[in-house]
């Protein structure tokens, strides 16, 4: 179960990071601020997927 977990996991963050260039690009943020929006985002995302897989582990 942990393997499928981690290329969920990998895939979802993939597809996130493609979204927030698109939403960086779209929006015309600087490329200061890109590093510090991609790193809030990530740093939620792998939170939300860590929080995930501990629920399943214990249920």
């Amino acid at each position: 179960m942990i393997s499928i977990f981690i290329v969920m996991a990998v895939t979802i963050l993939y597809y996130v990071n493609k979204m927030t260039n698109s939403l960086c690009i779209q929006k015309d943020i600087p490329e200061e601020r890109q590093n510090k929006v991609f790193r809030t985002i990530n740093i939620l995302i792998t939170i939300l997927l860590v929080s995930s897989y501990i629920e399943n582990l214990f249920t």
